[in-house]
Formats: structure tokens, sequence, C-alpha cells
């Protein structure tokens, strides 16, 4: 199987069909275009709705908090995604955020390093991580949810043992990279979470092995027959989920100036919510990373309002609970409703002239 084979290439929406059952090209685009202005218009709902219920809503100060305040959640998601693409799941992205951040308040404290060492100690604990849950999946074949599952326990724990149970405080030292820009108003780390999503749409969409990455997760099995190795294919996500997971930590770290062993409790869901409000199949083969940052914002902008009319943290996780179920319902009517969008675009595709 060449890059260049036609039933393996993959736009945004996910994989094409084979040349013979391909869909039109403007089928697609209007399939595409529809989920995204879908995506807009439940965001334009969610503003409207709570710029009603709070005054204090509809103001640039609420706008800086939604977007700097999702960078740790938006480069977790982007992992996810990848991940959700080949037909895996990481569960353990909160877990190993936590270990991530504990790890690299203790270099800045305990340990004495400085910044632009702590950096790559805190980046590669996620990529450690993000190998094992990787490697045991892969090679030996394990399923992704139980390998997760089991270091979503190991990396919390851990994150417990090294610090003692203790909060780690960083001070001053790191919260520039969480600081709006005087200006612009948002920070570095939400600059460089946009920059992470763009090279994850790239990556998806435009490289080699994104499309080996949607065509392991659409037919793993096609892949091996076709002399290509899915198991290189399938380790890339999880080594990447767990880098980036590093790089949430850090951005967490520095908005809040803390290293909490606590920190990133249930991440994984909020991260598992904003890809499948994006559009990703949990049953792989689909995604994207373009949608998963609309859907980050999607969940940003309903914590903040829930926050500002004074919801409670379990009225926020039921109503968080609530959208992943509609996300997934949305999902699995979702090949009906792209097929009725095909439709309408060949009818009103003008007819070729004579």
């Amino acid at each position: 199987m060449s890059s260049s084979d036609p039933a393996w290439e993959a736009d945004d929406d996910g994989p094409r069909t084979p040349a013979e059952g391909r869909p039109p090209a403007s089928g697609k685009r209007a399939g595409g275009l529809g989920d995204v202005l879908g995506m807009v218009a439940v965001l334009a709902a969610l503003v409207l709705l709570f710029g009603f219920l709070s005054k204090h809503f509809w103001t640039g100060q609420t706008a800086r908090i939604i977007v700097n305040q999702s960078a740790d959640l938006t480069v977790v998601a982007v992992g996810m995604t990848l991940v959700l693409v080949i037909g895996g799941i990481d569960l353990s992205v909160g877990s190993v955020l936590a270990l991530a951040g504990t790890v690299l308040g203790l270099s800045l404290t305990d340990w004495g390093l400085p910044l632009a060492a702590a950096i790559p100690v805190c980046l590669g604990v996620g990529l450690v991580c993000g190998a094992i849950n990787g490697a045991i999946s892969v090679f030996a074949r394990i399923p992704s949810f139980i390998v997760t599952l089991g270091m979503l326990e190991v990396a919390r724990g851990a994150a417990y043992l090294v610090t003692n149970s203790e909060t780690k405080y960083v001070g001053p030292r790191i919260e520039g990279i969480a600081r709006p820009i005087a200006g612009l108003g948002v920070s570095p780390a939400f600059l460089a979470a946009v920059a992470i999503v763009v090279i994850g749409h790239v990556l998806l969409t435009r490289t080699v092995l994104g499309r080996y990455m949607v065509a392991v997760g659409t037919n793993e099995e096609a892949v091996r027959l076709s002399g290509i190795d899915p198991r290189p294919v399938k380790l890339v996500p999880f080594l990447l989920s767990g880098l980036l997971a590093g790089l949430g930590a850090l951005f967490q770290v520095a908005r809040v100036s803390s290293a909490d062993p606590n920190g990133a409790v249930g991440m994984e869901l909020g991260a598992i919510a904003a890809v499948v409000i994006g559009g990703t199949s949990l049953m792989g083969g689909r995604g994207s990373v373009l949608r998963t940052f609309l859907g980050v914002l999607v969940i940003a902008t309903l914590q903040t309002g829930l926050a500002q009319i004074g919801a409670s943290e379990p009225a926020k996780r039921m109503v968080t609970g609530a959208v992943i179920v509609l996300a997934v319902v949305a999902d699995v009517h979702r090949a009906g409703w792209s097929a009725m969008l095909a439709s309408l675009a060949r009818k009103v595709r003008p007819a070729p002239r004579p």
C-alpha cells in the first residue's frame, strides 16, 4: 500500500472509501462543512444562553478565561484524538499529567533544576508513560482500555509517592507561560496549544503516517494484508498522547503556580467529551483535530458558564456526562446525516453543460 493509494487517502473527516465506492467530493465537503457549522452553532447557542443567564458572561474577561484556561485540555485532547483514530483509548492522561506536573514541581523546588532543564524532564515523564501504554497495548496485544486504566492508577499513585501527597508551590518562575500577553489577551500556552492543533491536523490529514493511522482504525487486518506492519503505526499515537499530557502538565502548573498530585482528576473524561463532540469515532477510523479543538471550546464555555451561574461541581460533572452521551448518540446517527447532506449537495450541483 502506497501513500498515494486512493483506498487509504484521508481528509479531516476520516478515511475515504475505496475508489470504486468513493462519494463525490462535493458531498464530502458538504458533510465536513456541515459538521463544523453545527459545532459553531452549538458554541454560539451556549454563548447566547449563558449571556442571558449571567450579566458577566458577555465580557472580554470571560473570553480570555475560556481560551487561556483551555490550553492544557486542548493538547491532551489532541493526543486523545490520535489514539481514538487508531481504535484505541487513553484513560491515563489525567494521571500522567499529574505525575509529570509533580515531577516538574520537584525539579524546580527540591531538585533545584533551572526551568530549561525541568521542562524536558516533565515532557520525558509523559513520553515514558505513553511508551509504556503503547508497548503493552500494541506488542502484548492487551486492550488499551485495560492498559491505560492500569496506568491511570500507577501514575496517580506515583504522583502521591514522589511528593508525599503534598502540593509543590513553584512560585513565579513559570507563571509567564500561562500569563496573557499584554495587548494580545492570550497566553503563550494557548498559542502553543493552537500550534499543536495545527501540527496534529497536518499529521492526520497530510502525511503518510496519518493516512496509515486512519487505515489502521478502519481495518487493521486490511493494512496487515497489504504488507504494512500496523504496530509502529499504533505505537506513535500513544507516544504522542503521553508527550502531550506532559506538555499539558507544564501549562497547568504554570497556570496555577503549583504542582498538585490531585491535579487533573477527571481530565480524561473532559478530553473524551471534547473529542467525541468534535466527531471523532470511538470505534476508530475517523477523527478531526480541528473539530476536537472546537469541542474543547464547547467544554470550556460550558464549564465557565456553569461556574458563573453558580452551578456546583457535581452539577458540572452531570452536565459533562450528559454531553458525552448526547455526542455519542449524534455520532451513531452521523452516517445518516452525512448521506443526507451528500444527497443534497448532488441535487444542488449544477448540471454539466451539453
